[in-house]
C-alpha cells in the first residue's frame, strides 16, 4: 500500500497516537504539522497521498486549509479528524471537497477510510 500521509493536528499527543495507529494499518507517516500554515506548506512541499487534518489550529483553521489546498490540487485527498462535530463544521468540510469526517477519538473505522481512498 505505502500511502505518504501528513497529519496536522496542534497537539502532540494526537498526531502521535495517530501515527502509531496509521503505521501498524500500513500506512507511511512521512509528515507532521503543527499548525494550519505549516500543514499548507508541507503539503505544496510534499504532495502527500493523504492529509489528516484537524479543524481547530492555530495560524490557520482545517477548514480554510482544506480550502487552500484543494484550490493547489483539486484531487487532494483530505480526511477531517476533529472533536468539533458540529453538524455546520462538518457540512462546510465536506461541501469544501474533504473526503470524510471522523470524530475524535472514535477512529474505529479510520483505517478502513483511508484504505478505500
Amino acid at each position: 500500500m505505502d500511502k505518504s500521509v501528513l497529519l496536522a493536528d496542534d497537539s502532540l499527543f494526537m498526531r502521535t497516537w495517530l501515527k502509531d495507529m496509521l503505521n501498524k494499518g500500513g500506512f507511511n507517516v512521512i509528515l507532521e504539522a503543527q499548525d494550519g500554515q505549516e500543514a499548507i506548506q508541507k503539503y505544496k512541499a510534499f504532495s502527500p497521498d493523504i492529509l489528516l487534518l484537524d479543524l481547530t489550529m492555530p495560524k490557520v483553521n482545517g477548514v480554510d486549509v482544506l480550502k487552500e489546498i484543494r484550490e493547489y490540487d483539486s484531487s487532494a485527498n483530505v480526511i477531517i479528524c476533529s472533536a468539533m462535530g458540529q453538524k455546520t463544521l462538518i457540512k462546510e468540510a465536506l461541501h469544501s471537497g474533504a473526503k470524510d469526517f471522523v470524530i475524535k477519538p472514535y477512529f474505529n473505522h479510520l483505517i478502513t477510510i483511508l484504505k478505500n481512498i
